[in-house]
């Protein structure tokens, strides 16, 4: 397969891709990124896809959002700088207090998958702390961004 094809068809399969330069301090003394980093990608990656959702990463502005409830990171092979990975995002579940997110790192220079993560985010009322149902609005935007959850 060829490197454009192998990032083609990895692109194809996330609704929100992110790139990120990997940074010379981010590596440790073992020489290749350090396993904390690939937490704070698949964050970042959180986000983008939470705002590619329309929903704010707020709680000033909201009064029920987003928890991280836990997360699991696979790591398949070390990345070491200079390279640049593409998150890819995706909902691989949905429940009644939130939802399943699944990720996967792609190295630009290794040209595959190099970590594989998952999350599981609870909806959460921050004014009682309570977890609450998925609201249907927030519902509708996942379908739209990802319409085979639908099935």
């Amino acid at each position: 397969m060829s490197d454009t094809q192998a990032l083609t068809e990895f692109k194809q399969q996330f609704p929100v891709l992110l790139p990120i330069t990997v940074a010379w301090g981010e590596m440790d003394a073992f020489q290749h990124v350090n396993n904390v980093s690939y937490i704070r990608y698949f964050e970042s990656a959180r986000i983008a896809y939470l705002e590619a959702l329309g929903q704010e990463a707020k709680i000033t502005s909201n009064t029920v959002g987003p928890i991280l409830a836990d997360i699991y990171t696979r790591y398949r092979r070390p990345v070491v700088y200079p390279d640049t990975l593409i998150v890819g995002t995706r909902i691989s579940e949905l429940e009644e207090f939130g939802f399943t997110m699944e990720y996967q790192a792609f190295s630009e220079q290794q040209q595959t998958v190099t970590t594989l993560g998952k999350s599981r985010i609870v909806m959460i009322d921050y004014s009682s702390n309570q977890k609450v149902a998925l609201k249907d609005c927030v519902l509708d935007e996942i379908l739209k961004l990802q319409p085979e959850l639908g099935s």
